[in-house]
């Protein structure tokens, strides 16, 4: 109680009462946001280290193919046939809501109308496990590239996850018990302020009843004397 203070009026008190069933319907509302997003966050989390082992799966092929072409290669001749890359791609960033979270949604297309098309040299000169890495790391880019996104979704809504738990933490703890407390407070106050009106009330009511039976009294003692001295005989008579 010592650390409540607010005015202790009906209007404060109606005001507060406002204020607690709106706290209370928002701390509904954000609990099912933090239980809704942490489902999709498990889900998005399991997603992801699906995808990741798949990712270095086939980066370790890459890098084994790689290799042995590099062994079978001269690094001149290596370095030569992907001197210049035959196929581009072009990077684009759309968004997704979920859960009130925009999480990022990645999307390419490449230069040529093929994805078959990304040899930069001829075939006479080069080892064949230099075509089975390119050809690997062709596939294995769209699943980077997914999982890129995917791994930045679980990270927004990680965030959000964590903003919406304060929030709920900071109604359910601190809003909603002081708003509660001094909702009680007010009406203890009023309470008391009522009983005290009708103390005086009452008292003011045996003072005007004690005065009206003084007053009732001293005209009955008036009218007495009045009688009294009125119905006297004369002493001649």
């Amino acid at each position: 109680m010592a650390n409540i203070t607010v005015t202790p009026t009906r209007m404060e008190l109606t005001r507060l009462k406002g204020k607690l069933k709106t706290a209370r319907r928002g701390h509904k509302l954000l609990k099912d946001k933090r239980d809704g997003l942490m489902k999709q966050f498990l889900e998005t989390v399991r997603e992801v280290r699906a995808l990741r082992a798949e990712v270095e799966e086939e980066l370790m092929t890459v890098h084994k193919s790689f290799t042995v072409a590099s062994a079978l290669m001269s690094s001149e001749a290596l370095e030569q046939a992907l001197l210049y890359p035959k196929q581009s791609v072009e990077l684009t960033m759309g968004s997704q809501n979920i859960m009130s979270v925009n999480v990022p949604v990645y999307d390419f297309q490449t230069k040529t109308k093929s994805d078959a098309d990304i040899y930069p040299y001829g075939f006479a000169s080069t080892s064949g496990e230099l075509d089975t890495a390119v050809d690997a790391l062709g596939h294995v880019f769209r699943k980077m590239l997914k999982l890129a996104e995917i791994e930045k979704s679980a990270q927004l809504m990680a965030e959000e996850i964590e903003k919406t738990r304060r929030r709920v933490n900071a109604l359910e703890y601190v809003m909603i018990p002081e708003t509660e407390a001094a909702i009680r407070y007010i009406t203890m106050k009023l309470d008391e302020n009522d009983r005290a009106t009708t103390t005086r009330l009452m008292k003011v009511k045996d003072m005007i009843l004690k005065q009206s039976l003084e007053e009732k009294r001293a005209e009955d003692a008036r009218a007495m004397k009045v009688f009294g001295a009125s119905g006297e005989a004369p002493q001649d008579a």
